[in-house]
């Protein structure tokens, strides 16, 4: 798999093992690990998640996706947390046909909030509602439409391994677009933990546009990556670097392949 220059600067540092910090103590590395691996850890952290979608249509363009996630936990009494999740895209969207050119802003915003135990035991788990926000600043960046949806999650850990998986389904409930929303997510994710905060990952994002004729539904993809829970400073940080080929993808228009790129700033209590 070719490396694009613009990952290079991100693997480069998650390749460096003292980059300019300090290292984490062992355990502070394996804790901070655990939270980022869960999506309703009471942590406060902000990720930015670059996706890059290669060989779009018949001439094979690419999009570029910068979502950004700040995920933010309340404390609502003494056995349960609320934790909300923001994703704002920065969408970098090429024309999908010979007379539309490319077009650069902000895709529509999504947010969930997840209800979930201080104590779960083995399995911890976490779910509500998730709504969509037409914040895009185009026609073709997004829909158009208000929706309001149900998310979930669940993992466990088993000796070295973190397994769990995050899903959604979504519909638009109003909004001026033409076309309406129904659309489900699955993201599975497996991490495999090694020392001196390195991990292995795979999570990929399944969807299902229901709203589309049966050939043209899904997209699956299939891969994985590296990551890294350091230091810059004082400020822990989680790098991750991952590719995914789409072995089921739309006909038209769907991507063959990802490279994601996230860098994630965290702020423990």
């Amino acid at each position: 798999m070719k490396i694009t220059k613009q990952y290079k600067p991100l693997l480069a540092a998650l390749l460096v093992c003292g980059l300019s910090s300090h290292a984490l103590a062992e355990e502070n590395v394996n804790e901070l690990r655990d939270a980022v691996q869960n999506p309703v850890a009471s942590m406060i952290s902000v990720p930015f998640q670059n996706n890059t979608d290669f060989n779009i249509g018949p001439d094979n363009k690419t999009k570029n996706t910068l979502n950004i996630q700040p995920i933010f936990p309340f404390e609502l009494n003494d056995n349960w947390n609320l934790i909300t999740r923001t994703i704002l895209p920065v969408v970098s969207q090429p024309g999908l046909f010979p007379w539309q050119d490319r077009t650069n802003g902000l895709g529509d915003t999504s947010f969930s909030a997840f209800l979930s135990p201080k104590e779960s035991g083995k399995v911890v788990w976490g779910g509500g509602p998730m709504f969509l926000l037409p914040t895009a600043t185009d026609d073709m960046l997004g829909a158009d439409k208000w929706g309001l949806g149900i998310s979930g999650v669940a993992l466990t850990k088993i000796n070295n391994w973190t397994i769990g998986a995050l899903v959604s389904n979504i519909w638009s409930v109003a909004g001026s677009g033409d076309n309406d929303i129904n659309l489900f997510t699955l993201q599975y994710f497996a991490n495999y933990n090694m020392s001196d905060g390195w991990y292995l990952i795979t999570a990929p994002i399944n969807t299902a546009n229901w709203e589309a004729n049966s050939d043209n539904q899904w997209t699956i993809p299939l891969g994985g990556g590296v990551g890294r829970v350091f230091t810059i400073g004082k400020l822990p940080v989680n790098a991750q670097l991952s590719g995914y080929y789409n072995v089921v993808t739309p006909d038209n228009f769907g991507a063959e392949w990802q490279m994601r790129a996230q860098i994630q700033f965290l702020f423990p209590k």
